[in-house]
């Protein structure tokens, strides 16, 4: 077996027992759990010690996976998606299947089709959508390496990946707010 096969089944196994996994993803080391699971959501939140009114990204491995758990993505959506040239997050209306504390108060989810070729392996082999959140307490500076990344936060997660990004993430992914009544805005570029 190789060393990516070795990782995406101890990375399931965590993600299926409610555990917390430190992951590379598209933008940035991430600390991510099954997204469907609101204990191992609640984890999340004590562990970057936020509160949990502050709304976490979910990623997803592709249209069908995002179209099961939305109730309507806006056709707008899939433009924005296939024109972003770095990793663009969306925030939609009326989120479904989700736990409910990942879901914002005002009954919206932000979520993103991973295109690290990992991340989509993951998502793909445990069939469901997971946490993408960076691997910082809440306030901390984002790390941009794995170096940098504290031991509260190592030491804070069930598994850590052991694998090198594909590239260098250098930032957070830009955000989009698309609701249903076809208001666009930007939260972050």
């Amino acid at each position: 077996m190789d060393n990516l096969s070795i990782e995406l089944k101890k990375t399931v196994e965590i993600l299926q027992n409610g555990g917390l996994i430190l992951y590379p993803t598209d933008t940035v080391w991430g600390i991510g759990c099954d997204a469907t699971n609101e204990e191992a959501v609640k984890k999340i939140y004590a562990l970057k010690q936020r509160e949990d009114s502050k709304a976490l990204i979910c990623l997803v491995g592709n249209d069908a996976m995002l179209e099961r758990h939305i109730e309507n993505v806006p056709d707008l959506a899939y433009d924005i998606i296939d024109l972003a040239t770095k990793p663009t997050t969306i925030i939609y209306d009326n989120p479904k299947g989700i736990a409910k504390n990942l879901i914002a108060e005002d009954n919206t989810l932000a979520v993103r089709i991973a295109s690290d070729k990992f991340c989509q392996y993951l998502i793909n082999k445990f069939k469901k959508p997971i946490v993408s959140t960076s691997a910082n307490i809440s306030g901390k500076p984002t790390p941009n390496s794995k170096s940098e990344i504290s031991n509260v936060i190592l030491k804070g997660v069930d598994y850590i990946v052991n694998l090198q990004p594909q590239q260098n993430f250098g930032s957070p992914s830009s955000i989009i707010k698309l609701s249903n009544d076809g208001r666009v805005k930007v939260i972050r570029e």
